[in-house]
């Protein structure tokens, strides 16, 4: 179906615009390198290594939270057990003389004997739980270690991984980029032959038309919609002359005659 009068005529210049038909089969090499380029770029963002690389980090982070707990944990815990084992040496000192005392019969009472015999055996039970406390301290110490361990192992290990994707993304970036600028370059040479006016009309459509501003008419159809050619705009394209710039009436883009138009 013809598109209306008022869509064709949106831009009357434009529409009238003219180039030479070797001039408008160099625009479709310049598609050709700007969807290459596309592609590229496409490819650049979308590498597996920025996923890697992005949860590797975001991992390591938590990390570095998680060994800062720890290492403030294992450090109270020494503390607290130096403390624990303070109390055991005071507590085993105080027995130690308690025993001298009764050893060299320096108990002046039979009462006084008993209260000391009582406070050693105080002493012991007091001595036997605070070795308790010590042994649950240090187990607790042996389990906070190993945790050290298995995050500090685990952050080598992350570091290693990150390391080796950041090193695959720069190389893969760097070998994109190389091919890009190639592009680039050759992309600089075909346009510095052509029409301003063409070009200027060419990448105002692909900034419209998601990176497609020119497409080839091939077999009656536009390559860039892939819409077949209505009866009265063939025609119409078929009687224009070499120098035409051709539109597309569905999707606006250039139209490039090639040998397979089926005009």
């Amino acid at each position: 179906m013809d598109r209306p009068r008022a869509a064709r005529e949106e831009d009357p210049a434009l529409n009238a615009l003219t180039a030479a038909a070797d001039d408008q089969l160099r625009l479709l090499e310049v598609q050709r390198i700007d969807s290459r380029l596309d592609q590229l770029d496409y490819r650049k963002q979308r590498l597996p290594e920025h996923e890697q690389i992005q949860r590797g980090t975001t991992r390591m982070a938590e990390l570095r939270t998680l060994l800062v707990a720890a290492q403030t944990e294992q450090t109270d815990i020494e503390r607290e057990q130096r403390k624990a084992e303070a109390d055991v040496d005071a507590v085993r000192a105080r027995a130690v003389r308690d025993r001298e005392r009764l050893d060299r019969g320096q108990v002046g009472s039979p009462r006084e004997l008993e209260s000391l015999q009582h406070e050693i055996e105080t002493l012991q039970r007091r001595q036997s739980d605070l070795e308790d406390v010590v042994l649950e301290i240090m187990e607790r110490s042996e389990s906070c270690a190993a945790r050290l361990a298995e995050l500090t192992a685990e952050q080598d290990r992350l570091g290693a991984e990150l390391a080796a994707a950041e090193s695959r993304r720069d190389a893969q970036t760097a070998e994109l980029d190389a091919e890009a600028g190639g592009l680039s370059e050759q992309r600089k040479s075909v346009v510095a032959e052509l029409p301003t006016e063409l070009v200027t009309l060419y990448e105002r459509i692909r900034a419209q038309q998601g990176g497609v501003g020119a497409a080839p008419l091939r077999q009656r159809r536009c390559d860039g919609c892939r819409l077949e050619i209505g009866a009265t705009d063939l025609q119409r394209f078929r009687t224009a002359p070499p120098d035409a710039v051709l539109r597309c009436e569905e999707c606006r883009r250039i139209l490039i005659r090639v040998p397979d138009s089926g005009l």
